[in-house]
């Protein structure tokens, strides 16, 4: 092994491990990765920065653009609103088309942007069939997953057909995957259908709702209000008296949320503003703990109902809401006072759930994670703020589209995009730009808009990560890694080798993610097969289609993170329904690529 080659190893192993453990950001990491390595003189500062030349950069982006597009014209969203319509509220039927559109989607975006598109669509079909959306909700993070195995637009199929490039061979096209990828996605589904969905969990968030699914009482019910829901009473001595519901730092001072003001001879005031004055005789009706409230009635309250119930939360003016942080947003990471949440948009956070249970208390001082659910109160004019902000999707009360008139005019530019990439008219990041600009020059969404569509932290770490490819290949390092795969798996064949590095990707996919095992198992797959005299374009599939089986572990890929919440799933379910699905992807690959893919 040269200087070089273990250099760019142990640069490749620190970065790694600053990954999984999370103590930096991924794409800081990637980048100082890139950055360091060209210190060092491994690669030149020019290859250190190539990434964000690189076609496989450049496709990605345009997917984010075009996947927007659709969902600005009112696409996709009328693609949920058939689900209901074709199930005619039979659960079986509805598990099996939420699972056939969300690959049929991801066969061409993104898959986070798949199922970010379809999850409320999927949500509302569930309510209205009164179908218990944990059994919707994994299986449709996963279908979408394997969607993306079926053509090269999945990120990890992109990242090799890069790889193949660089290394002088002929990169992959758009459905090189399909041969393989289409009875994986068959097997997948069926599996889902008739046997993982029986290992999901039968109780979760949002399970059978009391009253009409989706209504705010079911929601309530839900995050479970009534069991924090107290009401307090201002006396005429309290020092709250005379005070507006902002200058008296209720919520600020006790982490509570107040709902409603309850005044004699008037009706209940719901969603109280900021700016509305707490008379003396005034009951409050508060959520949060009830030590928080016993804090409250010792600073001048009098407690009335410990457990008050949960009277009529929502009128044709105010509304009870579910909401989740967007995967491309910039809520992840910062707590609802930080985003000054209530007064962007005028509406309460009351509740959040995370990790199967729900916290209604200093739920603005809690840094929101991936997967949360906010149930959020307030005016119904207020929510159409929310509703047009990119960093929340909200569950409940679809949007109507903006520019659904154009439709049309954003099937068509998909449409004409991937059969540009199909058959070669085009290499595939042009045509995939070129459509994407197609869907901003026609209007269907504007230029602002399509810059909050892009994943950047995507960007960042797929940019920073490409240049290792170019080390690991240029110092040698992969010559080596091949030769040591060589030697455990050589003896047994190349059907050994292609499985063996399946299952490495896959390994790697659950710790990391399948953009960064890409970059790291391809070099290595197509240097072993080099040395044995097999395929390296068929090995390098198989490497590819291993770093798609996200299935085992939450944090394996950002789809299971964003079911995670709304779906009430523990890891111990993934890991439950993932494991039996990954080994039969895997005899899949191994039963089919020889036959399209011969590895000799």
């Amino acid at each position: 092994m040269t200087d070089q080659a273990l250099i760019t190893l142990l640069f490749l192993t620190v970065a790694i491990i600053l990954m999984v453990t999370e103590w930096l950001r991924a794409d800081l990491v990637a980048l100082l990765l890139a950055l360091g390595l060209a210190i060092a003189g491994v690669i030149t500062l020019q290859e250190a920065f190539s990434g964000f030349s690189r076609s496989a950069v450049i496709t990605i982006l345009a997917i984010f653009i075009l996947t927007q597009g659709l969902y600005r014209t009112g696409v996709t969203q009328r693609i949920g609103d058939g689900l209901y319509w074709l199930t005619r509220g039979r659960p079986t039927r509805l598990l099996l088309l939420t699972m056939v559109i969300g690959a049929s989607l991801s066969l061409f975006m993104n898959n986070l942007a798949a199922a970010a598109l379809l999850m409320p669509a999927v949500m509302d079909a569930a309510r209205r069939s009164r179908a218990n959306p944990s059994r919707l909700l994994m299986p449709l993070a996963f279908a979408v997953t394997l969607g993306g195995t079926a053509t090269l637009l999945t990120t990890s199929n992109i990242l090799a057909s890069a790889v193949l490039r660089d290394q002088g061979l002929t990169p992959f096209g758009l459905l090189d995957f399909l041969p393989v990828g289409l009875p994986m996605l068959t097997v997948g589904v069926s599996y889902l259908l008739f046997a993982g969905r029986r290992l999901l969990p039968a109780i979760n968030t949002v399970e059978h709702f009391a009253d009409a699914p989706g209504t705010p009482n079911g929601l309530a019910e839900i995050y479970a209000l009534d069991e924090r829901l107290s009401e307090v009473e201002i006396p005429p001595d309290s020092p709250l008296a005379g005070k507006s519901l902002a200058a008296s730092q209720i919520g600020e001072r006790f982490g509570l949320s107040i709902l409603a003001i309850r005044r004699e001879g008037q009706p209940l005031q719901l969603a109280p503003g900021p700016e509305q004055v707490v008379r003396a005789g005034d009951s409050l009706l508060v959520a949060g703990q009830p030590e928080r409230v016993r804090q409250l009635t010792e600073m001048g309250g009098r407690l009335i109902h410990a457990n008050a119930g949960t009277p009529g939360l929502a009128t044709e003016e105010v509304t009870l809401l579910e909401v989740i942080p967007a995967p491309h947003g910039a809520a992840v990471g910062r707590t609802l006072k930080e985003l000054r949440f209530r007064e962007k948009y005028g509406l309460s956070v009351v509740a959040l759930w995370r990790s199967g249970r729900p916290y209604r208390t200093d739920v603005g001082d809690m840094p929101l994670q991936f997967g949360d659910a906010l149930l959020v109160h307030g005016l119904r004019e207020r929510a159409a703020f929310l509703h047009s902000d990119p960093d929340f999707i909200v569950l409940t009360e679809p949007e109507v589209p903006p520019r659904a008139r154009k439709g049309w005019l954003a099937v068509m530019i998909m449409t004409v995009t991937l059969l540009a990439a199909a058959f070669n008219l085009m290499p595939v990041a042009e045509a995939m730009m070129l459509g994407a600009l197609g869907m901003i020059l026609t209007g269907c969404l504007t230029m602002d808009e399509a810059y909050q569509a892009i994943e950047w932290r995507s960007i960042f770490l797929i940019a920073g990560m490409l240049p290792a490819s170019i080390a690991l290949t240029q110092s040698g390092a992969t010559q080596w890694l091949g030769q040591l795969a060589v030697a455990a798996l050589a003896k047994w064949g190349p059907m050994a080798l292609a499985g063996g590095l399946f299952l490495l990707a896959t390994a790697l996919t659950q710790v990391l993610s399948g953009q960064v095992a890409a970059v790291v198992v391809t070099p290595v797959a197509i240097a072993a097969a080099q040395q044995i005299g097999a395929d390296p374009r068929a090995v390098a599939m198989a490497a590819a289609l291993g770093c798609s089986m996200a299935f085992m572990t939450p944090t394996s890929h950002p789809v299971n993170l964003f079911v995670m919440g709304p779906g009430g799933y523990r890891f111990r379910d993934f890991l439950r329904v993932g494991l039996p699905l990954t080994l039969l992807e895997l005899a899949v690959v191994m039963l089919v690529l020889p036959i399209f893919w011969p590895l000799r």
